[in-house]
């Protein structure tokens, strides 16, 4: 059955354009964090649990002010709307706990490097299986490049130690990840993935109720004598890397082919990197630079093929 009598969602311009916001916002939550970290005793999961608790109170208030539509769009089945929230915010939750518990098992470096690394692969196979996605031959090298970035902007600086069970932990960190992005996409296939900032909502909600034991039992306030400072970093990462760009991420990954997404996201750590540069004083390695570079590269062509794609089903259409 043709999409052309269902409600329309954004462009597929639009949509690239908000998934690459909200990659590169992602990184910079990680300098923020970092930056918590060295001057308070605020753990990974606390920051975490702050973190949705802070974007949710920021988007209820942007649900309120937002004007009521003249028309409303059709109503969702109350079951797929349910499946959305539920399976958003139980996503969320574990992907989070899932990677934190990594990182703090097997390192940073080798935490993140699975997890961002088997994403893609994941939500490739899962999209092949569920919805029958085919990435063709540009989009599998474009993948593999951006694996291979990854692997030396995240490894190449130096030694990191691996132990099975963070990798198995990031592995499930990453399984939770790509069962948000394909949820997502699935839902928004037919133009009903549900309003992206009420989805927002509810897995902020969902995440914060899920993290707080963990928190609770890590310790949920700060001790730092720079207590002024750890609070406005905790309202950045709440309102940019929270709240503004996981509404950007699930508007746009309803739209966007799911493997597109996972290489789109990968922008979260080459900010992150640059950041570290810049702003952390780390030094800038030839690893580093050829990393972004690959990164970069397999972006944009994933996000050029996407574009070319889009117009040709439109053409199609068009001719139908």
């Amino acid at each position: 059955m043709s999409n052309s009598s269902l409600p329309t969602a954004l462009p597929v311009g639009r949509s690239l354009f908000y998934l690459i916001v909200a990659g590169i916002a992602w990184g910079t939550a990680g300098a923020a964090a970092t930056v918590v970290f060295r001057i308070s005793d605020l753990g990974p999961l606390a920051l975490s649990f702050w973190r949705c608790v802070g974007g949710l109170a920021l988007l209820l208030g942007a649900l309120a002010l937002r004007p009521r539509r003249a028309a409303a769009p059709l109503a969702e089945p109350r079951r797929r709307k349910l499946l959305r929230i539920l399976g958003t915010g139980i996503g969320l939750t574990f992907f989070q706990s899932a990677y934190f518990a990594a990182v703090e098992a097997t390192g940073l470096a080798v935490g993140t490097v699975v997890t961002l690394g088997a994403g893609p692969v994941l939500i490739a196979l899962g999209a092949r299986l569920t919805m029958g996605e085919r990435m063709g031959r540009g989009g599998v090298l474009a993948v593999g490049g951006a694996l291979a970035g990854l692997a030396v902007l995240v490894l190449g600086g130096g030694q990191a130690e691996v132990r099975p069970f963070g990798v198995v932990l990031a592995v499930l960190s990453a399984a939770g990840y790509a069962a948000i992005t394909l949820l997502t996409r699935w839902l928004g296939r037919d133009g009903g993935g549900g309003d992206a900032l009420t989805t927002t909502v509810w897995a902020f909600a969902i995440g914060a109720v899920g993290l707080l034991p963990m928190a609770a039992a890590e310790g949920l306030l700060p001790h730092t004598d720079r207590i002024g400072t750890v609070v406005g970093l905790l309202v950045y990462v709440a309102a940019v890397p929270t709240a503004l760009a996981y509404a950007l991420y699930f508007a746009g990954a309803a739209v966007v082919r799911a493997a597109t997404v996972s290489v789109i996201m990968l922008l979260e750590p080459v900010s992150a990197a640059v950041l570290a540069v810049t702003l952390l004083g780390e030094e800038l390695t030839a690893s580093t630079l050829a990393g972004t570079l690959l990164l970069l590269t397999a972006v944009s062509g994933l996000a050029a093929a996407e574009a070319r794609g889009a117009a040709a089903r439109r053409r199609a259409e068009a001719l139908a």
